[in-house]
């Protein structure tokens, strides 16, 4: 039988060490956390950014991914919205008595992954072990450094493009579909947008501003954009897209995409003038083979949706719980 996680693995004393240096040093071990020290001594200048977040996602291991890959993917991700480049994480986790070890041991494998893809190290943490039911929970904290000028959705300026790297809903309907034992070949879009960042950046794309699109959706996020721009946030159904899967999935449970959360897909708003270029760049990347230039800050102060008949309906955030949270 495959050992499990015990009570005893967050006691502090030889399972626990046995845990973190059989288990987590063997994936995550680096220069930063060789000594095994409380704290990480990290090489850094100029501005960082810092950010923090924690998993919950039920399954922990989806298709297309995992909380693991989720975890890294949406500190990272969250890190880029600042113009940052990710460099340092911290992981801890939360254990359920009862967590298969090796089930454990394959989330440490696809956070590792992830974290080595996206160029971000993971330099320290923390265990616990709770009662329960064999879950798992993760906590990640990320720093990332800023070369240049952070980006500020206050430079937003009427002419200005939205951009978005791709489809809209993917994983959340993955995660429903799990739920609910819905089969279908809906996969997770969980990925990390470093390499796109870095080609945008290479091009010399003026950037204003980015926000990964996780709970609340599309709609949700230019809502509270729209709080900071200078002119309205506008875009057109018609060029939003989704995949066919999704949309099906949608329609049959009458869900809306445009209030589902991914966690692999981000909205620019970027100067008009690059909209072109910055749509191919995306395009020749990972992870935006269907990026689209989605919409144009316009004169006005609240976000709009040109549906696909020629209509105009406000956009507003997501009102309640809504949806059964997916991450």
């Amino acid at each position: 039988m495959n050992e499990k996680i015990r009570m005893a693995h967050g006691s502090g004393g030889d399972q626990t060490s046995a845990l973190i240096r059989g288990l987590f040093m063997k994936y995550f071990r680096n220069e930063w956390n060789a000594a095994m020290n409380d704290a990480a001594v990290l090489p850094l200048s100029g501005q960082i950014a810092f950010t923090t977040d924690s998993f919950v996602v039920d399954p922990i291991i989806f298709p297309g991914g995992d909380i693991g890959r989720l975890a890294v993917c949406g500190t990272v991700n969250d890190l880029l919205t600042s113009g940052s480049l990710p460099r340092y994480l911290s992981a801890s986790f939360i254990l359920e008595e009862g967590l298969p070890m090796d089930v454990l041991e394959s989330i440490c494998v696809s956070m590792q992954a992830t974290a080595k893809e996206a160029g971000i190290e993971i330099v320290t943490g923390d265990t616990k072990v709770v009662s329960g039911r064999g879950g798992l929970f993760i906590n990640t904290a990320g720093i990332g450094e800023i070369d240049g000028e952070p980006f500020d959705f206050g430079q937003v300026q009427v002419g200005d493009a939205i951009l978005l790297n791709g489809t809209l809903g993917d994983h959340h309907a993955c995660i429903l579909s799990q739920r609910m034992e819905i089969e279908n070949d809906i996969c997770s879009d969980v990925a990390p947008l470093v390499s796109m960042m870095k080609a945008l950046k290479a091009g010399n794309v003026r950037i204003r501003g980015m926000r990964d699109i996780t709970r609340g959706g599309l709609a949700t996020v230019l809502s509270e954009i729209s709080e900071q721009t200078h002119g309205a946030l506008q875009i057109r159904e018609k060029t939003l897209p989704v995949k066919d899967s999704v949309a099906s999935f949608c329609k049959v449970l009458g869900l809306e995409p445009l209030y589902m959360g991914n966690e692999g897909k981000a909205v620019f708003i970027v100067d008009g003038a690059d909209a072109e270029k910055a749509k191919k760049i995306m395009q020749s990347c990972t992870y935006g083979e269907n990026a689209e230039i989605i919409g144009e800050c316009v004169p006005g102060k609240h976000p709009v949706l040109i549906t696909s008949v020629g209509g105009k309906r406000r956009l507003v955030p997501l009102q309640g719980e809504g949806l059964p949270r997916i991450c």
